[in-house]
């Protein structure tokens, strides 16, 4: 599986995927289809359940999968194009949220946390000083 912090300027893409009650919001997540690369599987589904075309920037990290056998790899991207259209089967809501304004997220230890809090901190730490 694989997972994507996707970033437009100083804003971070997330998701909340339909089957989620809980109101929690994450990163985009799917699974690489056979004789897929893991960057063409970021692309593919970021472009499937949002609607935008990204630039895969490169590899970020992994955890085990809760599910036997399986590993989460974690990918950095760029928006290209395209505007956000959840896709309403899998991802119920998404937008672009910023280190201070953005829904509740991942707990800390998991990968997707890992992913937004360094992409929040490298955007925090590009904010020009007073």
């Amino acid at each position: 599986a694989v997972l994507a912090v996707v970033r437009k300027g100083d804003k971070l893409l997330l998701a909340r995927n339909a089957a989620n009650t809980t109101g929690m919001w994450s990163l985009v997540a799917g699974f690489v289809e056979p004789g897929e690369s893991f960057e063409d599987c970021v692309r593919r589904e970021v472009l499937e359940e949002v609607g935008i075309v990204v630039r895969v920037d490169g590899y970020e990290g992994s955890q085990p999968w809760p599910f036997p056998d399986q590993l989460m790899l974690g990918f950095s991207a760029r928006w290209e194009s395209g505007e956000l259209c959840p896709d309403g089967k899998e991802i119920a809501e998404a937008g672009w949220f910023g280190p201070e304004d953005h829904p509740p997220i991942p707990n800390t230890g998991s990968l997707s946390r890992r992913l937004i809090d360094r992409a929040f901190a490298a955007i925090q730490a590009e904010k020009p000083r007073s």
